[in-house]
């Protein structure tokens, strides 16, 4: 699936899910990639997959971003 992230830089652990937009909250700073590979770590954890399968799309720079969460079904 594809979702719509919007990331915000805060302390608090917030990851709502609403449809196909995501809002999450990351304590890293966006500095050599930290907040995008803590993005990848929440969402895959959430969605129970691996890393592997969470993927930015688009809006690596951004707070706005592309992401394709690969979930296998059972």
């Amino acid at each position: 699936m594809k979702y719509r992230v919007s990331v915000h830089f805060s302390t608090d652990s917030r990851l709502e899910v609403v449809g196909d937009e995501i809002t999450v909250s990351i304590k890293s700073q966006p500095q050599r990639g930290k907040a995008n590979r803590e993005l990848v770590k929440k969402l895959a954890r959430h969605f129970g997959v691996s890393e592997q399968s969470v993927r930015i799309l688009s809006g690596l720079t951004s707070r706005k971003k592309l992401v394709e969460i690969i979930v296998v079904g059972s």
